[in-house]
Order: structure tokens, then C-alpha cells, then sequence
């Protein structure tokens, strides 16, 4: 009897968690922290950050400068073609160039020494307050919310993050094809440890003989604002945007994306408390969609229920119709989804029912079945998150009119 596809990779997801755990434990038995050799350098493995399918993230120090990372841990246990989807979120990290969106600072493919598959390092610049969950987590142990106007600025910079993948533009024919934008060859007489925002330090495609792709002296890590690169659209305190000149022609058409999974747990807070940092782009794809036959439709389903977290998953993905096009508008009901958690520290869709007495998140979802419990915050804020909220996407705004209406929000507390 053949295993469901879905069933194996369960298990094979399992399987690494326990390798994972077991490195992890022994480690500390022994007294001594584990180290991994990537790239020629030398990384000690503090502790677990975080895990989830065949991903761990931990927090790794490198021997020879004492910097710190984020490093992301993916075991592509089907070798090549599932390096190749991992390679998929590494060009994304590289494609959106944003205030609020989390930058790659290396990569590394390198075989599975217990196994025949691959294994993926993704180097990410460590934030140490956690995530926008951690903080949510943080006020229920401590009963307390986020004050109404902290939590719209925090919801306001992740919609800016989101508006940079629904209005990108590819600045070159190259770009448009691969996805990713051109590459700047390193200056002969450039210094790394000044030049923060280098290209040459980001994963190229083609990687190198080893299958790394490594990094120079490596900078400071990212944190909030950082300098303009070529073709790089910058947004300023108002959100306002202007593009850098671009090298090789004017920019193309907008191609929307869409990120899939925008939920509390892949929002990261910035060392400032304040700028929200949106990652984890391994649900990326392009936002439109055509669903023509009941194959793609099942297809679809497949991939959302794969790759997009239940209580923040748009009713659309949930029961694919044949004759439309899935957008970037499934974005637009996860951003009310997380709007609301922030506000009450939980999906709308997790609620008693849902969660105790045996009822099905995805048929509140696709009914919209929510309240909004009793609270302090303004009419505004409830009419901000129904607006997001609606079962029909033609229905819901567009990521700017969420954005001009967060602002009116906001203009009501000052």
C-alpha cells in the first residue's frame, strides 16, 4: 500500500525533528555547544530559536568575528528539486528590497551527512525581541494589550512590508524571467565591513563549486532602516515611495506577490521596539493566479494547506472555485487576521468553539464566523479589521486603501 505524499513527508518531517532534538540534547550532555563549517567559516550553535516542518532556526555565532545570526536550518530531504523550491524563498529575501522586510545575509547548500538528501543554511540578521507572537504571548502572561495606537504603527509598517510585494515592479527583462533583481559585481577597492548593504554578500543563483554562496567580511546585521541599493524603492516615515535610477532600463510592469502566510509568528520586532520586520518567504509565489480545471483548483488547495497557516488562511484557499484567479487580496484577510490578534491575542477564528469544543476552524472561516470581544479600542480599529474580514476578496481593500484607512485610525488618536 503507497504511502499519501502528505503522510510521508509527516514522517520525514518527524524523522529530522528528532536528528535535530537528538544534536540538540547531546550537546548539552556533553557540556560543549555543536559547531558547523559553511562557506570556510566557523559557526558555534548557541541554542533553538524556533522550528516548524523541516525547518529549524537557531541562533549561531561566528567563531572568528563573534557576530551573531539567525540561522535557518532546511533539510530538503528530495534532494535537488526541494533545494530548488528552498532557492525560491532565498530569491524572494533577495527580490523585495524594504524598511520592513528581513534581509538574507548568506546561504549555504550542502549534502546531508546522515542522509541522501541536502540541507539548506539561510544566515538572517538575529532580532532579539522575537517576533510579534513572542510579544502577544509576552501580554497575555503579563495581562496586558498593546495600547491601540502601538499596535496600528506596528500594523502599518507590516502593510508597507506587504505593499512592496503586491506593487513590484522587475527593473529589467532578466529580472522579470528569473525574479530576482540584477546583480552588482563588487568594486575591486571596496571594504565590506563599511559597505553594509553589498551585493556580493547576497546568494547568487548559480552558486560556487561547493554549492555555497558566500559572504566577504561580513557586516553588522541589518536592523530597521538600512541605505538605498540600486533600483531599490524607499519608503519614507509617511510611506511615501521613490525609485532609484535604474542601470539597465526603465522598470517594468507591476508583477504582484504574494506572501501567503502573514500572520504574528513571521512578523519580527526590530531593536527599536518599534519597526515590525516581515520574514519567512517560503509561501511566496506570484500573487494572480488563473484556476481553470478542477486539477489546478485541487492544486491550489494543496499547496495552501502545505505552506499557509490555518486561522490566518484566506476562505479562498480553503475551497478553490474553477473560472477565477486567485490575488494578492488572500493577503489582505491575513492582515485582518493579524490585526485582530494583536488586538485580542488570538485569530479571530481560534476562538472556544474552534479550539474546545471539537469545531472546525475552516468552516468559521469560510463563514466568517468571528466577534470581536469586549475591549477599550475605538470603532475605528473594529471597522478597520471587518473591512479586511470579508469572505468575498472583491470585497476587501486593496493593500493601499488598508493602509490610507490604518492611517485614519490613527489620526483619530492623536
Amino acid at each position: 500500500m503507497a504511502i499519501p505524499p502528505q503522510l510521508f513527508r509527516a514522517l520525514e518531517s518527524l524523522k529530522d525533528q528528532a536528528k535535530d532534538a537528538l544534536w540538540a540534547v547531546s550537546s548539552c550532555l556533553c557540556h560543549q555547544q555543536p559547531k558547523l563549517k559553511i562557506n570556510g567559516r566557523t559557526f558555534q550553535i548557541l541554542k533553538v530559536l524556533g522550528e516548524g516542518g523541516f525547518s529549524f532556526v537557531y541562533l549561531a555565532q561566528d567563531e572568528h568575528s563573534g557576530r551573531q545570526f539567525a540561522l535557518k536550518k532546511i533539510r530538503c530531504p528530495t534532494g535537488s528539486e526541494g533545494v530548488k523550491e528552498v532557492m525560491r524563498e532565498v530569491e524572494a529575501y533577495r527580490r523585495f528590497k524594504h524598511p520592513n522586510i528581513i534581509r538574507i545575509l548568506d546561504s549555504a547548500v550542502v549534502q546531508d551527512p546522515e542522509g541522501e538528501g541536502k540541507i539548506v543554511y539561510l544566515f538572517l540578521p538575529l532580532y532579539k525581541r522575537g517576533n510579534l507572537q513572542d510579544a502577544i504571548n509576552a501580554n497575555l502572561v503579563n495581562n496586558r494589550h498593546f495600547s491601540e495606537q502601538e499596535m496600528l504603527r506596528l500594523f502599518r509598517g507590516t502593510c508597507l512590508a506587504v505593499r512592496a510585494m503586491h506593487e513590484y515592479r522587475p527593473t529589467s527583462a532578466r529580472s522579470a524571467i528569473r525574479g530576482a533583481p540584477q546583480q552588482r559585481s563588487k568594486p575591486s577597492n571596496s571594504n565590506a565591513d563599511d559597505d553594509d548593504d553589498n551585493d556580493a554578500r547576497f546568494p547568487q543563483p548559480e552558486g560556487d563549486s561547493e554549492g555555497g554562496y558566500s559572504y566577504d567580511t561580513p557586516a553588522a546585521p541589518l536592523m530597521g532602516k538600512h541605505r538605498a541599493l540600486d533600483n531599490e524603492v524607499l519608503f519614507d516615515d509617511q510611506g511615501e515611495s521613490s525609485q532609484q535610477p535604474a542601470n539597465d532600463g526603465p522598470p517594468l510592469d507591476i508583477v504582484p506577490y504574494a506572501h501567503r502566510d502573514l500572520k504574528p509568528g513571521n512578523i519580527m520586532l526590530a531593536d527599536d521596539g518599534s519597526t515590525p520586520i516581515l520574514m519567512d518567504f517560503g509561501s511566496t509565489m506570484n500573487a494572480r493566479i488563473p484556476v481553470q480545471n478542477r486539477q489546478q483548483a485541487l492544486l491550489q488547495q494543496d499547496i495552501a494547506a502545505e505552506q499557509s497557516t490555518m486561522a490566518y488562511r484566506a476562505p479562498e484557499l480553503f475551497d478553490v472555485k474553477t473560472g477565477i484567479t486567485l490575488d494578492e487580496k488572500v493577503d489582505i484577510w491575513s492582515l485582518g487576521c493579524t490585526l485582530y490578534a494583536l488586538a485580542y491575542s488570538h485569530s479571530p477564528f481560534e476562538n472556544t468553539q474552534t479550539t474546545e469544543q471539537g469545531g472546525s476552524i475552516a468552516m468559521a472561516v469560510l463563514n466568517a464566523q468571528y466577534k470581536h470581544p469586549q475591549s477599550a479600542y475605538s470603532q475605528g480599529l473594529r471597522t478597520l479589521i471587518d473591512s479586511m474580514l470579508k469572505p468575498n476578496p472583491k470585497e476587501r481593500p486593496d493593500i493601499n486603501q488598508v493602509i490610507e484607512l490604518t492611517d485614519r485610525a490613527l489620526q483619530t488618536l492623536a
